[in-house]
C-alpha cells in the first residue's frame, strides 16, 4: 500500500485521514463477530457467457425410451413394406376363399386357384422380408439411379398424364378402345417428352389395335369397339 502524497497546502492530519480512507476501501467486508481466519474465501463471480462445469440436464427415462423407439423404427422402416404385403395377402386370400363359383366353372384350375396362389405368395414374402429386416438386412439404393432430390417436381408432366388418362376414360365409350387407346398412347408419349409427330401416332394406333384384338378376340375380354366394331 502506498501513502498518498500530500497536496500543496494540505496539513499532515488531512493526509493521514486520506490514507486511512484508502486503506478502508481496499479491505474486504467482514461478517460481524467473525475473525479474518473464519471468513470464507470469496470466489470471483462468473459471468453468464463463461461455460460452467456443471453437466446439462439429462433427459428423463421416458424421453430416452421414446428416442430409442423412434431410432429403432427408422432403422427397421422396411417392416412397413412387410406389413403392407401381409395385409394384401390376407385381403387376396379372404376374397378368393369367399368367392362364389358356379359348379360348371370348377376344374383342375378354377377361378380361385390364381388368387389363392398369389395370396399365399404375398404372405410368404412378407414373413421372409420381416425376418431379414429383424436380422439386420437393409435395402440398398441402386447404383445406377440418377435422381437429383433437390430438383422440383415436374408438375407439367404429371398434369398432362392425368389429362390424357381422364380423356381416355371419357372417350372410350363413344369412340371405342381402338381410337381412345391410340390417343392414350400418343398423349402419354407426348407428355413424357417424345416429339416425333410422324412416328408416334402410327405406333400408338398399332399398339391400340393389337391390344384390342388380343383382349377382345383372343382372350374373350370384351372391349368397346366404337365405330370400328364391325371392321375389327
Amino acid at each position: 500500500m502506498t501513502t498518498p502524497e500530500p497536496t500543496p497546502g494540505e496539513t499532515p492530519g488531512k493526509t493521514a485521514e486520506r490514507t486511512r480512507e484508502r486503506t478502508a476501501e481496499q479491505k474486504p467486508e467482514r461478517t460481524p463477530g467473525k475473525t479474518p481466519e473464519q471468513e470464507p474465501e470469496r470466489k470471483p463471480e462468473q459471468s453468464a457467457d463463461q461455460p460452467t462445469d456443471q453437466p446439462a440436464d439429462q433427459p428423463s427415462g421416458a424421453s430416452r425410451g421414446g428416442a430409442g423407439a423412434r431410432a429403432w423404427l427408422r432403422e427397421h422402416s422396411e417392416l412397413g413394406v412387410g406389413l403392407l404385403l401381409l395385409a394384401l395377402g390376407v385381403l387376396v386370400l379372404t376374397d378368393a376363399l369367399t368367392m362364389s363359383v358356379d359348379i360348371s366353372q370348377r376344374g383342375p384350375v378354377g377361378p380361385k386357384t390364381v388368387p389363392v396362389v398369389v395370396g399365399i405368395g404375398l404372405l410368404v414374402v412378407a414373413v421372409l422380408l420381416a425376418l431379414d429386416v429383424l436380422r439386420g438386412g437393409r435395402g440398398e439404393a441402386e447404383g445406377g439411379e440418377d435422381i437429383d432430390l433437390t430438383e422440383p417436381s415436374d408438375w407439367r408432366t404429371v398434369l398432362l398424364l392425368i389429362g390424357v388418362f381422364l380423356g381416355n376414360a371419357v372417350l372410350i365409350g363413344p369412340l371405342g378402345f381402338p381410337i381412345s387407346g391410340a390417343l392414350l398412347f400418343w398423349g402419354s408419349a407426348y407428355a413424357l417428352g417424345s416429339r416425333h409427330y410422324h412416328r408416334d401416332p402410327l405406333i400408338a394406333a398399332a399398339l391400340s389395335v393389337v391390344t384390342f384384338v388380343v383382349f377382345n378376340n383372343l382372350l374373350g375380354v370384351p372391349l368397346p369397339g366404337g365405330p370400328l366394331m364391325g371392321v375389327l
